[in-house]
């Protein structure tokens, strides 16, 4: 195909530039050809007929006169720098029509495939007027984005006749995890780990760091009345305990093929980002140190060590556009990299797949080195084909082999868990609905056992 050709075809194609016949004039002609053809049978000339169609022609390029010209024309768009993947977020456009004939129009907004693109926006404008039509899209991938041109199409007074624009509308946008989780642990965090009406279970009894005396109020526990300040003061005081802070939380992102896997939104990856930003959250509210390490078959990330909840955008940016590697993830290689960055006692928080990490023989050696020094916590997501095969009831020889099988691959991960275990190494698995919920209520749970 010729440049020309191509240039032709993308104009077709809401891509480029220039000037194009609308339905209503090929339907013109084409009833005007009909007619034209039926009058040669009964006697009309040759003439008549071309004359007919010139005509037809000179008066839709009249038509053209009175639509705006392109320099009559601007436009602007609004919007976010940073978007949450997942969520619906509102586009702006503003036009502005500064000639003296209305219009109406076609809009084709050229932001990128991963986005929903709910078009052509269909409108009209009048003469002189600023007009804003606004659309909703939803990013369904992270990472940098370029948005790039407007494709703009208006009629002529009659209709005959479209014009096409392009503008150049150069923006980058941000698409982030979805925070929903980590706004909602901010807000109220003892909601947040509320589920299904159970609240976790509060730390013990005069374990952590000493707050503050302040007065004893019916529901406190009588064990930590401080009887010497009761005395001064004739007045019943208690001691008031918090989990200790200033602790140092790594958080390891298994990238890896394993967390490609599609869940019923996003995939495992996606989730234990969510996850990970929310418990990173959680320990920085607090008052401790938490670095984040995301990794594959190599070192992909690596945020060192701060606190303060201004750190939680330090790590964002850092990991917003981490991907999953088609290759598996070599666990060896980033505990080898954690005894040489992390010379502080730490609780490792790995999310990663449980299955393939159970069968890693050579991480298994260098985690029990580490456990001397580290506290190591793995949480993955929970296999919901296997649970679902597990329950299914066997009406068939082949769905009863199926869940056998099933089975049989629930024991072997059980075995292998309790081997992990039996050397301090926990683990669990959570429903992708509920990875952050899990992942902070452990979280707190360590720190208010004084574990670290």
């Amino acid at each position: 195909m010729t440049k020309s050709l191509k240039s032709l075809w993308a104009r077709f194609l809401f891509q480029d530039s220039g000037i194009l016949p609308t339905k209503r004039l090929i339907l013109l002609f084409l009833i005007l050809t009909v007619a034209l053809l039926i009058g040669t049978g009964w006697g009309i000339s040759w003439g008549y007929v071309i004359l007919s169609n010139i005509v037809v022609l000179i008066v839709s390029l009249l038509d053209l006169l009175f639509s705006p010209k392109k320099g009559q024309l601007s436009f602007q768009r609004t919007m976010g720098d940073e978007l949450e993947r997942g969520i619906t977020y509102p586009v702006k456009i503003v036009v502005r029509n500064s000639s003296a004939q209305s219009f109406t129009y076609r809009i084709f907004d050229g932001i990128p495939r991963s986005f929903a693109r709910p078009f052509p926006l269909i409108g009209t404008i009048p003469k002189e007027t600023v007009m804003e039509h606004s659309y909703d899209t939803v990013a369904k991938e992270r990472g940098k984005f370029e948005f790039d041109k407007l494709y703009f199409r208006y009629t002529s007074f009659l209709g005959l006749w479209e014009k096409q624009t392009t503008a150049e509308m150069k923006e980058t946008v941000k698409v982030i995890p979805d925070l929903t989780e980590t706004k909602r642990y901010l807000k109220n965090a003892q909601q947040f780990l509320t589920y299904e009406g159970l609240k976790i279970r509060r730390h013990r009894s005069g374990v952590g760091d000493f707050s503050k005396i302040r007065s004893y109020v019916v529901g406190d526990d009588p064990r930590k009345i401080n009887w010497r300040q009761t005395a001064k003061q004739q007045e019943v005081m208690t001691n008031e305990y918090e989990p200790e802070h200033g602790k140092y939380i790594t958080i390891l992102l298994d990238c890896g093929r394993m967390m490609g896997a599609e869940l019923k939104k996003g995939n495992r990856l996606e989730k234990s980002l969510e996850a990970a930003l929310t418990v990173a959250a959680a320990a920085l509210q607090k008052g401790d140190y938490v670095s984040v390490l995301a990794f594959s078959k190599k070192i992909k990330v690596f945020v060192p060590p701060a606190k303060g909840l201004a750190h939680l955008q330090t790590i964002l940016q850092a990991i917003y556009d981490v991907r999953v590697d088609a290759a598996e993830s070599n666990y060896a290689s980033v505990l080898q990299y954690l005894e040489l960055v992390q010379k502080k006692r730490s609780l490792l928080l790995l999310f990663s797949d449980i299955r393939t990490f159970l069968h890693e023989e050579s991480a298994f050696m260098l985690l029990q080195r580490l456990r001397k020094k580290h506290l190591f916590f793995m949480i993955g997501i929970e296999d919901q084909t296997i649970s679902k095969r597990i329950n299914e009831m066997p009406n068939t020889v082949h769905a009863a082999m199926v869940k056998s099988i099933a089975q049989q691959q629930l024991l072997i991960k059980k075995r292998e868990k309790k081997k992990w275990e039996k050397q301090g190494l926990q683990m669990i698995e959570a429903r992708e609905e509920r990875l952050a919920i899990a992942a902070v209520s452990h979280y707190i749970d360590i720190m208010n056992q004084n574990l670290l």
